[in-house]
């Protein structure tokens, strides 16, 4: 499968994350709602995905939240079979547990651009009880970190050849 565009939506969708982040971190109100900062501040008006965000939700959460929800993105991106269920989870779990209709508008945002995310988990925890005694922290994270053997000295040259395709390029011919 071709994924190499959804993978460049979300590259971009990640660095609007990151945008929006600095923008709400640079009102120095880290205890204010965000939602209260949105309508005030000019600089967040375009980021539309933060109206999916609960309104009682502070700049100091928010910041805790995307640092959580996006930290594997990147590494997930490159890596050669895409989890894509990994990469909404990781998001819904962070920003959006016990905001399901939040969710939903958000999911709707990010597949106009790559149409499958989110889709297996829309109707997660929809109908279920929001149990307050509930501690996520206490769960292992959907992505474990895999554990990598270090290449023996002299595989550097195979390790190049095996990268082929999108982020590198294609090798081309010296001839």
């Amino acid at each position: 499968m071709d994924d190499r565009f959804d993978r460049r939506e979300l590259l971009l969708h990640l660095g609007d994350m990151l945008g929006a982040l600095n923008c709400l971190a640079s009102t120095s109100e880290a205890g204010a709602s965000e939602a209260r900062l949105i309508q005030k501040e000019d600089s967040l008006q375009h980021f539309e995905f933060l109206r999916a965000l609960a309104p009682q939700m502070t700049v100091s959460e928010f910041t805790r939240g995307v640092g959580r929800a996006f930290f594997l993105w990147p590494k997930e991106l490159l890596e050669a079979e895409l989890n894509r269920d990994a990469l909404a989870s990781t998001v819904q779990q962070h920003l959006f547990d016990g905001n399901p209709d939040g969710w939903n508008a958000y999911i709707s945002y990010v597949q106009k651009k790559v149409k499958w995310f989110g889709a297996s988990l829309s109707d997660i925890k929809q109908d279920a009880p929001t149990d307050p005694s509930h501690d996520a922290t206490d769960e292992s994270s959907p992505l474990e970190a895999p554990v990598t053997a270090v290449p023996p000295v002299g595989a550097e040259v195979q390790v190049r050849n095996e990268k082929r395709g999108w982020p590198w390029p294609e090798p081309r011919s010296t001839s």
